[in-house]
């Protein structure tokens, strides 16, 4: 079979102007109030704009010499958009989807379905399975976590991994994300040795109730119990993004300062090679899966 790996991202605007279009599509076609545009475009300015796209272009390279198969790359709610960087093969192509959202596939794979079928004759697909728990992605975070906390646990630190907070009702209609993120957050607990707390991050303007506890209620509830410094591990994002560069670096920091944490920073995996590794084992098994 002729197979090409499309690694699959969130999205991000390289151009600014692009916000609004942007933000709409993330809202599911409703235009973004301005107060919110300004909002972003004045994060995204704040950290110099997303390096999102760039660092999933260098994972793509990394997976390709490692596989061998071609690799391209795509967003699910921007350009480049997967039924445009897949147009050009040819009609005996298979691709092997791999989202990078590990707590996300199915939604990933019900959106790439949508999209080629667009197509006039959209190639084959196979999807990597679910991949949070996957044991070298694990390890990849605690040896992170540990480069940051040598003293393991030295009283008064606590360490919090964290995700992408969604709106409650989303979880309502059976999406799996939250019970598969707290189960990897578990996995990377188990394997660090030590008590960890889970908490959602970058809540959306949406109303409604959204998954929680959020950054700053668990920061609160960290000092109650004794807590003076904060290791937070943003588990739930492989790659930095304005939700790490902005989110995190910028707010949650001030926040825990307003609280007299002292705060640091567990950066994302990006292209580190235990992520390569686990891709590339992810997209052999997808491959066996294709040909059967």
């Amino acid at each position: 079979m002729n197979f090409t790996i499309v690694l699959v991202a969130h999205g991000t605007v390289a151009n600014l102007d692009d916000l609004p279009a942007f933000v709409s599509e993330i809202r599911r076609g409703r235009p973004a109030p301005p107060e919110l545009l300004n909002e972003l475009r004045s994060r995204y300015e704040a950290v110099g704009g997303s390096p999102l796209l760039a660092s999933t272009q260098r994972l793509a390279r990394a997976v390709e010499a490692r596989t061998g198969v071609p690799t391209r790359v795509a967003m699910r709610l921007w350009h480049p958009r997967i039924e445009d960087v897949v147009a050009d093969l040819q009609d005996d192509a298979t691709l092997v989807l791999v989202p990078l959202a590990p707590y996300s596939v199915s939604v990933y794979e019900a959106a790439a379905r949508r999209s080629l079928d667009r197509l006039p004759r959209p190639p084959g697909l196979v999807a990597v399975r679910a991949w949070g728990e996957e044991p070298r992605l694990v390890r990849a975070w605690t040896d992170r976590i540990r480069a940051i906390d040598p003293e393991e646990g030295r009283s008064g630190r606590a360490v919090v991994l964290s995700a992408h907070s969604l709106p409650r009702f989303i979880i309502d209609q059976g999406d799996d994300y939250a019970r598969t993120f707290e189960s990897a957050a578990r996995a990377v607990e188990r394997e660090l040795g030590r008590p960890c707390t889970i908490a959602y991050q970058s809540q959306g303007a949406q109303e409604g109730e959204w998954l929680g506890p959020n950054l700053v209620e668990t920061f609160e509830r960290l000092v109650q119990q004794g807590a003076q410094e904060v290791v937070v591990a943003p588990i739930g994002f492989l790659a930095e993004h304005i939700e790490t560069l902005y989110d995190l670096d910028i707010e949650a920091r001030a926040q825990a300062s307003r609280l007299g944490l002292g705060f640091a920073r567990v950066q994302t995996l990006d292209s580190d090679p235990a992520l390569v590794e686990t891709l590339a084992d992810l997209v052999a098994e997808a491959q066996a899966r294709a040909r059967d």
